[in-house]
């Protein structure tokens, strides 16, 4: 359809760009040289994006260092939601934090990974990737196409390092929420939005927010149901943007012996 005209050419560059490195991977990887061109290109995007990513999570800190001040604007002027949101307003912009900017380096990273998922699960890049093999099996086999030969342990391992991965995550989050106090403990929420992850109660003061919070960490075991109907490449793809995520995640969002914070002059500023 014309609508999606842009987007196809743009997997069809990415087809090309994929070709060309399995072309340069050959001599080393042989018959393999396709599925790690797969994983070096998807490494390569995610570097890409990477910026992006390290944005979101200067933004959330921010408005994490400000959760003190929050609750104590929420708790003052609990019945006066007016003021409460020019107050709160005032706040994340003496500190530098927009409220609702962690949703804009996710929306950018979104044209990017859709590309991706085209590219790895469709024929749309024209280069036949999914005719390309691992271990003897076409890069374009399902699961629901048999477990004969190499299928059934290759994607055995590849299923097995998702849910690994799907864990791992979890429990991060799982922390993250208990650190915070976000899952099962009733907050009110600041008006501009935020996540849950920020430490400013915006999703835990929300109806239902306790089960929300139950349900969020299993969110990341998705991916294993997901790579259950995708086609090899694309699981690979899933393996790889998935390692990185659970890599950049614990880099960027390790403790910190000091943490961002708006300053003196913002704690003070409410204390009447």
């Amino acid at each position: 359809m014309l609508a999606f005209a842009p987007l196809h050419a743009t997997v069809g560059v990415a087809g090309t760009a994929l070709a060309h490195l399995t072309a340069l991977l050959e001599p080393i990887a042989g018959g393999a040289a396709t599925a790690a061109a797969i994983v070096l290109f998807t490494v390569a995007v995610r570097l890409l994006i990477s910026p992006l990513t390290v944005a979101q999570v200067r933004g959330e800190r921010r408005r994490a260092a400000l959760a003190p001040q929050v609750r104590e604007l929420q708790q003052r002027y609990a019945d006066d939601p007016t003021r409460l949101q020019s107050e709160l307003f005032a706040l994340y912009r003496s500190a530098g934090a927009n409220p609702v900017a962690g949703c804009l380096p996710m929306l950018l990273q979104a044209p990017f990974l859709l590309v991706m998922y085209r590219l790895f699960s469709t024929a749309e890049g024209g280069t036949g990737l999914l005719d390309e093999r691992l271990a003897g099996v076409p890069l374009g086999h399902h699961l629901g196409a048999g477990l004969a030969g190499a299928a059934g342990p290759l994607f055995a391992l590849l299923l097995a390092a998702l849910a690994v991965l799907a864990w791992l995550s979890s429990r991060r989050m799982r922390r993250a929420a208990a650190g915070t106090g976000a899952v099962g403990t009733p907050v009110p929420v600041p008006v501009g939005g935020g996540s849950a992850r920020d430490g400013d109660g915006a999703a835990a003061g929300l109806p239902g927010a306790a089960l929300l919070g139950r349900l969020l960490p299993l969110l990341p075991y998705t991916t294993v149901l997901v790579a259950l109907v995708l086609p090899l490449a694309a699981v690979l793809y899933l393996v790889t943007t998935t390692a990185w995520t659970a890599l950049e995640q614990a880099v960027l969002r390790r403790p910190q012996g000091s943490t961002l914070n708006a300053g003196p002059s913002t704690g003070s500023r409410f204390r009447r």
